[in-house]
């Protein structure tokens, strides 16, 4: 399964999160690294160090984020997708006990903060890919399985 996909926004995202940690936060603190380093002894200063340890950080996300970003291709909404489960879709499953199950189908880069979000490579996404509405799916993992059916499909197009 391809795991360098993403979703309009959620490339947009990442794109921010990039912007803000270069141009906004490791200016910011940059200067609270200087200004510590200014006040002399700085192996008992906590503001040198905490500032200095959380410009390494910035730095590594950034790296990561700009290495991430060259690597994703982003998948938009087509129209011909309509009716069928695909990246991108919020689908809502029922069981034979009438719980429900809303997810929207995104890539891995998405998933994290975000509690309706489903890894394109999980295995209730995987059994959704191609179905329609009204069609049984068995979801397998490793503890269990759980039969479902699929009861609505959605798209938002990106605007």
């Amino acid at each position: 399964m391809d795991t360098n996909v993403i979703t309009r926004e959620g490339y947009e995202a990442l794109k921010q999160e990039l912007d803000d940690l270069w141009r906004k936060e490791r200016p910011e603190t940059t200067k609270k690294v200087q200004w510590a380093a200014s006040l002399g002894d700085r192996s008992e200063n906590a503001d040198y160090q905490y500032n200095k340890k959380r410009l390494r950080e910035i730095d590594r996300r950034v790296r990561y984020l700009r290495n991430r970003l060259s690597k994703l291709r982003v998948v938009d909404y087509n129209p011909v997708q309509e009716g069928k489960a695909f990246f991108g879709a919020w689908v809502t499953l029922v069981d034979d006990d009438d719980n429900r199950m809303l997810f929207r189908i995104v890539g891995t880069d998405e998933i994290y903060g975000a509690r309706d979000y489903v890894s394109i490579n999980a295995p209730v996404a995987r059994a959704c890919l191609g179905k329609s509405v009204d069609d049984e799916i068995l979801v397998r993992t490793p503890e269990s399985e759980k039969l479902w059916v699929i009861d609505e499909i959605r798209y938002q197009p990106s605007s």
